[in-house]
């Protein structure tokens, strides 16, 4: 990208310092994806961005609120606090072999990143070390709070950090994303979501021989399944519900005494994410009673729907209309058009214009553990230009940018963008003032409470099986270059 012209001393030291560093930052992102750690399980990951920013200076916490992968890391003193954070697990069975157009595992049905939360990690820490080099220079007055979110996928961390007090202090929050494009919004953009297992325990018996003497915990999962099915006759339009049976058993002539269901309930509102957990927990316990089993309920996550805050959005969008988009080159832009022609989407190639800020015009039902964060405190989640249009995520297809040089350029831009508005915030403390106006005018009198049962604990084993599996032929892959930020 060109250089922008008519910067203040600030901006162009801090774009100066992350074009500096751009190859640190695709190191960085290029050694999370081949780390491609499952949620729960970012131990490398969370090495490596906790031990870069503690070398910079921040006051690291670890382990937060049971999290072993999750962290917090700290600079400055006083107010505005700001909050930077993001998310960097992977997902399973998507291992991709980076800058290719055709399906090429590096190892073939490991987890990998195909989604581009690897950039993510990479971004959150060239904005975090941009802002700080900024204090230090230019003597800015103001705490920055960088946090490590494990396990968004499954849409487990944010909810316990602000449960916990982990947000009491923040000002206002800013939260990077992978995306298509480049720029954010304002209003309520997803949706709520609670995530459930359900677990039945029966008796097991000879299914042959003496079946009478079996209590079925499948059979209860199965009746579960079909009680939800017709409730959802009687649901509102805006809610969904979807499972997947996680445990039926381990043969056909054993009898399950022990199964398990995972539900997800969705719905525009957390109020109706809410009702039907409770009317789950209801045709459970029916399941439970006809099978004569019990059932034990574990909810794993609940968030609320994402929002944006309009200050904010228009703060980051200045400063995304200053960066601009970066300059593709042909190569880049041929991979593009070749690898959406192999999806049989739209063939446009990358994106060559900015967004403009707006208002959200339609809420998805797609969810994101950062939603508690943003009826906490104002929040912006901005999207920079690290991967290929049209292509969806989770999906092998959407591995292939995310460790190229089309991620390495949408991430420098990211960094930019998002360190620019911190230090406007930081510079400008009237801006963090009217983004704390105006959120109290957006949310209109609704009072956050936290979805989460009190004394719910963070579900510290999930995929640890799989990436016990994987992990050690993934090992072999793992980038050898180490990310080196100067100042």
């Amino acid at each position: 990208m060109s250089k922008p012209t008519n910067l203040t001393p600030e901006k162009e030291f801090i774009f100066d310092y992350v074009e500096k560093n751009a190859d640190a930052i695709a190191t960085l992102g290029d050694s999370i994806f081949y780390f491609g750690e499952l949620g729960m399980q970012e131990f490398e990951t969370a090495k490596l961005m906790t031990g870069i920013l503690e070398e910079h200076g921040f006051k690291v916490e670890r382990g937060i609120s049971g999290f072993p992968t999750g962290f917090c890391a700290t600079y400055g003193s006083g107010h505005p606090v700001i909050a930077m954070h993001t998310e960097y697990d992977a997902n399973p069975d998507n291992s991709q072999v980076a800058g290719i157009t055709d399906q090429k595992g590096i190892v073939e049905g490991a987890p990998g990143h195909c989604e581009g939360h690897n950039v993510n990690g990479a971004v959150l820490v060239a904005s975090a070390l941009a802002a700080k080099e900024a204090i230090d220079k230019f003597g800015f007055k103001g705490t920055l709070k960088i946090f490590g979110a494990p396990a968004e996928e499954q849409l487990v961390s944010r909810p316990f950090y602000v449960r916990d007090g982990w947000f009491d202090d923040v000002d206002v929050a800013f939260h990077d994303h992978v995306g298509q494009v480049f720029g954010c919004g304002y209003g309520i953009m997803q949706s709520a979501l609670i995530s459930a297992t359900y677990n039945f325990h029966g008796e097991s018996a000879h299914a042959g021989v003496v079946p009478w003497k079996g209590r079925d915990a499948l059979d209860a999962v199965v009746l579960m399944d079909m009680g939800m099915a017709q409730y959802r006759e009687h649901m509102m339009p805006t809610m969904r519900a979807q499972r997947v049976i996680t445990n039926g058993g381990d043969q056909p002539n054993i009898i399950p005494r022990l199964a398990s269901v995972w539900w997800y309930f969705r719905d525009s509102t957390a109020d109706g994410a809410r009702k039907l957990l409770d009317q789950a927990e209801k045709i459970a316990k029916g399941a439970a009673l006809m099978t004569n089993t019990e059932v034990e309920i574990d909810v794993m996550a609940a968030v609320w729907p994402s929002r944006g805050n309009q200050t904010l959005a228009e703060l980051v969008t200045a400063n995304i209309d200053i960066v601009g988009m970066p300059e593709w080159s042909e190569d880049e832009q041929l991979l593009a058009r070749t690898l959406q022609e192999k999806a049989k989407v739209k063939v446009q190639g990358l994106n060559r214009d900015v967004l403009p800020v707006k208002a959200a015009s339609v809420q998805k039902p797609s969810a994101s553990d950062s939603g508690d964060v943003s009826w906490k405190v104002p929040q912006v989640k901005m999207y920079y230009p690290a991967n290929i249009p049209n292509i969806n995520s989770h999906h092998w297809a959407a591995g292939v940018a995310i460790a190229h040089s089309i991620a390495h350029k949408g991430a420098v831009a990211g960094a930019k963008a998002m360190a620019g508005a911190v230090i406007d915030c930081l510079k400008n403390p009237e801006i963090v003032a009217e983004a704390k106006r105006t959120f109290k005018e957006e949310l209109g009198g609704q009072e956050y409470k936290p979805l989460l049962p009190l004394g719910q604990k963070p579900p510290v084993t999930l995929n640890q099986a799989m990436m016990e599996k994987w992990r050690p032929e993934m090992t072999k892959h793992y980038v050898k270059k180490k990310p080196v930020f100067v100042s």
